[in-house]
């Protein structure tokens, strides 16, 4: 389907929505217009009703894909999880040890080893660095706890 400026336009703010919800209507865009832009997005699938309110529109990956967007949002951290208390101790400014993790997780070693650089670094985007001193466990950190 080939977009016009307008069915791009609403599709590039859906995009970027928190909720890739369409809003930001053009003023100069209501009633019958509004409507036959609507179900022309409906028609293409770029487009569904949302699942809070029929009322409410959200782009689709099909929608995304239209654009040139890409529809992957940045997986988060789980709360509540044995990943999130693994990132609180290594948050922490004293950082964490491998024994130290492996206590609070109940995981094994090697458990901890993969989950740092699989689901920390690799999925969430964090950036874990380690220091060993002489006669100490090696101390895990992540550098970038905002991310």
């Amino acid at each position: 389907m080939k977009l016009s400026d307008t069915q791009r336009s609403l599709l590039e703010a859906a995009a970027i929505h928190p909720d890739k919800q369409l809003a930001n209507f053009p003023a100069n865009l209501r009633g019958g217009a509004l409507a036959k832009v609507i179900n022309a997005l409906l028609n293409a699938k770029l487009i569904e009703s949302s699942n809070h309110s029929p009322d409410l529109f959200q782009i689709t990956t099909d929608g995304m894909q239209a654009i040139g967007a890409t529809s992957q949002a940045k997986p988060s951290a789980r709360e509540g999880t044995k990943q999130a208390v693994l990132i609180e101790l290594l948050k922490r400014p004293e950082g964490a040890t491998l024994p130290q993790m492996t206590e609070a997780t109940g995981w094994q070693v090697h458990t901890v080893r993969g989950a740092m650089a699989g689901a920390l670094k690799k999925k969430l985007g964090l950036e874990i660095t380690s220091e060993k001193k002489i006669g100490t466990d090696r101390v895990y950190r992540i550098t970038n706890p905002t991310v």
